[in-house]
């Protein structure tokens, strides 16, 4: 009798959702709702919305100044969102304030 292979519920949803194509929107949904966790409570109360568009996030700001500073600082902004996700899931971010 032959074994076959076994791969755990979450490896087996994984494929799943790959080769549906449902693994980039879920994710693209997981950042999204991530935003203030992954970027902190200071940006979290200044941040207005947050969209996820074709790899391109879309932060809305209360705060110009704030803008500035994310603005100077988006490749790192960029990284660790993809980090969060463990994929390239955003290609750039655009700050509006």
């Amino acid at each position: 009798m032959r074994r076959q292979q076994v791969q755990s519920i979450g490896d087996v949803l994984a494929e799943y959702l790959r080769e549906e194509g449902l693994e980039k929107p879920l994710l693209e949904r997981e950042i999204v709702a991530s935003w203030g966790d992954i970027m902190g409570d200071l940006v979290s109360r200044l941040t207005r919305k947050v969209e996820l568009k074709d790899g391109m996030l879309i932060v809305r700001l209360n705060s110009a100044a704030l803008k500035a500073q994310l603005f100077e600082c988006r490749r790192d902004v960029v990284r660790k969102l993809n980090e969060h996700a463990g994929c390239e899931v955003v290609t750039d971010v655009r700050f509006i304030g």
